[in-house]
This record gives structure tokens, sequence and C-alpha cells, in this order.
């Protein structure tokens, strides 16, 4: 699925809600919310503060999807077209960091 699907595919979901999309200020409070998810299941798996022993694994991919969809929802309630926007900004990589780090041989 490329980006131009999820995000139609967004838009139909929250469509079918008389409440439609969330104001950009409740979408960055649900950003956040979701970031810190994802950081304190990275903190569990990789850092130093372990889950309890009753504490199921969380799962890292739907933390990633979490953060995915809200920026979805951002971008559609913004009429932002995340394929181009995502193709700018590696291309602003791609001239900025170009030789900030060593290349692979080969």
């Amino acid at each position: 699925m490329d980006i131009k699907e999820m995000q139609r595919e967004v838009d139909a979901w929250i469509g079918q809600f008389e409440e439609g999309y969330w104001t950009p200020l409740s979408m960055l409070a649900r950003l956040i919310e979701e970031a810190g998810e994802l950081a304190r299941e990275i903190n569990h798996q990789f850092g130093e503060k372990t889950k309890k022993p009753e504490e199921p694994m969380g799962d890292l991919a739907l933390e990633l999807a979490d953060i995915l969809f809200i920026v979805i929802c951002y971008a559609n309630s913004l009429n932002i077209d995340l394929e181009d926007a995502f193709k700018r900004v590696m291309a602003k990589y791609r001239y900025r960091d170009s030789n900030r780090w060593t290349r692979k041989e080969g």
C-alpha cells in the first residue's frame, strides 16, 4: 500500500464519523501521547526499565503504526500530500547530509 492509499483509507475511516478529524492541537497531543507509548516500549525492550513480570511484551510495530495513523490524520486534516512532502524531505536530506556520514563500501 502506498502513502496515497493510506491517506485515502484513513480519510474513509474518519469520514464515517460525525466528529471528523480532531483539531490540530488535539492531534498534536495525541501524537505526543503515542510517541510516549513508543518510548515506554523501547525503554522496556532495550533500556534499563524492564517490564514487571505480569506485564505483556508490547508490539513496537503497532506503536509505530499508531504514530503513522496520527501523522496521516494530521496530513489529511491539513490537506497535505504526504507523498509529495516525503519526496521533498528526502531531497533535503540527500542534499544536506550526503557527505555527513561514512558511506558503506560496495
